[in-house]
């Protein structure tokens, strides 16, 4: 009998596979989350009650967008098997947009209700006042937002990632110019201020929406093909919502507990709330590379979970594993290295700038943790089971929220960022136990009967 040997490629081939695929990807979510400093810079010489109810409006638009985002992930998997099967594939697509459509409209409905949300939690009259038609305008960007989603998901899956790139620097780079222009005006034009921050942001979504449907009709197996809507398959839609609506939710679990966390450091005291955001900053920088090498890991799994090879679908994992490491500490290194400028970008204030210093290891070990888990939570994504990683999120982020307002109130900043890295480590724990069960469970395709 011949020896059972791995199928696929190599390790170090891996390593590099999504390495390659994970670039354009980080390179695009950096760009757009430069995309919104601007906003806030403009808004902010702009007025400041403008760049309040700005604030006050991502509030919700923020967490609405992620986890419109993390449901449209769970289209992934099911793209990545029909890669080379357009007929296969376009009624995954048009499904996929049926959720996105779905999951938008559920998004749009939060952020148009920005004013209500605003007034029950006490937000002052003024700057309720200033938000005018602007939650309006990004409630529709979170429905174009969605259908984008679907495309660029669709586009990962694919491993197309410099298309996602292109879709998505076109139109971040649109963002960037009209929110100069729209927002504080030029010449003889003045500007509509938070209104044209509105705009610039819609536009944006637009953009990034038509171009990146544009290349799956032209580069990709569904050239030529019609993507209209068509109608929705229920069950289809479902089987779709299965893997992506418990995303979604742990990423609402995300925000919430961060926001918990926020409001623990403020109550120590003001430069504890300055260095817990300038610290939430440096992480979001590297953590966006974790998810980058997590999303590029998902299409690299596929064709072994068709063919039920655990082995190799658990060594993707781990090299997507290895990979996103490997960018945390490179970006961790790079910013220790240029700490002080890298820092002084956020505060002058030197008593500050120390204090972010002495807190860097701890938030260090928190991100190279929260990475890890990630790469794993995308493993359970590649093998279409989501629920255990809402499951273990649920739990681990429970506890953290629980413990944040004691912890903070009884030992500072420090501790509040040891019991985050805590529950990242927990998170890695149950991320691998789940991937490493769950995977477990894949079966190989029966052989067709051999023909008499």
């Amino acid at each position: 009998m011949a020896e059972n040997k791995p199928s696929g490629p190599g390790g170090e081939k891996k390593t590099r596979q999504i390495a390659g695929a994970a670039l354009p990807l980080y390179l695009t979510m950096i760009a757009s989350s430069a995309a919104s400093l601007v906003d806030t810079a403009v808004l902010g010489r702009h007025a400041t009650a403008s760049l309040a109810a700005f604030a006050v409006t991502l509030a919700v638009f923020s967490p609405a967008t992620a986890a419109v985002s993390g449901a449209m992930r769970g289209v992934m998997p099911f793209v990545a098997t029909h890669k080379d099967d357009a007929d296969g594939l376009l009624p995954v697509l048009r499904n996929g947009m049926w959720l996105g459509i779905c999951v938008g409209l559920l998004g749009a409905a939060a952020v148009a209700s920005v004013p209500l949300i605003g007034r029950a939690g006490g937000v002052p009259q003024s700057t309720l006042d200033e938000l005018g038609v602007f939650p309006y305008i990004l409630a529709c960007s979170v429905l174009v937002m969605s259908i984008a989603a679907t495309a660029t998901s669709t586009l990962v899956g694919l491993g197309k990632g410099k298309a996602v790139m292109r879709s998505g620097m076109t139109g971040t780079g649109a963002a960037v110019v009209l929110s100069l222009v729209l927002v504080g005006g030029v010449g003889s034009f003045e500007g509509f201020g938070l209104p044209g921050a509105g705009i610039a942001m819609l536009t944006s979504s637009v953009i990034n929406a038509s171009l990146a449907h544009i290349q799956l009709r032209r580069d990709t197996v569904l050239a030529g093909r019609s993507l209209r809507l068509g109608r929705p398959h229920p069950r289809e839609v479902l089987k779709l919502a299965a893997v992506g609506i418990p995303l979604a939710a742990t990423v609402l679990i995300k925000f919430a507990v961060l926001g918990v966390l926020a409001f623990s450091a403020a109550r120590v005291n003001t430069d504890s709330a300055a260095v817990h955001s300038i610290s939430l900053s440096l992480v979001n920088l590297m953590f966006t590379a974790a998810v980058a090498v997590g999303q590029a890991t998902v299409p690299l799994m596929a064709a072994h979970v068709k063919t039920g090879d655990v082995q190799e679908v658990r060594r993707s994992a781990h090299a997507g594993v290895l990979v996103a490491l490997g960018a945390v500490c490179g970006l961790a290194l790079l910013l220790v290295v240029a700490r002080t400028p890298v820092i002084s970008l956020f505060t002058k204030d030197t008593g500050l700038h120390d204090k972010v210093l002495d807190l860097l290891p701890v938030v260090l070990l928190a991100v190279l943790a929260d990475a890890a888990q990630a790469v794993f939570g995308f493993g359970l994504i590649g093998i279409k089971r989501t629920v255990p990683s809402l499951v273990i999120f649920a739990i681990c982020y429970g506890l953290l929220a629980l413990v944040a307002l004691p912890v903070g109130a009884a030992g500072g900043l420090k501790a509040l960022w040891l019991s985050l890295a805590g529950a990242n480590l927990l998170l890695v724990a149950g991320q691998a136990f789940f991937f490493q069960r769950r995977s477990g469970s894949l079966t190989r395709p029966e052989p067709a009967p051999a023909s008499a």
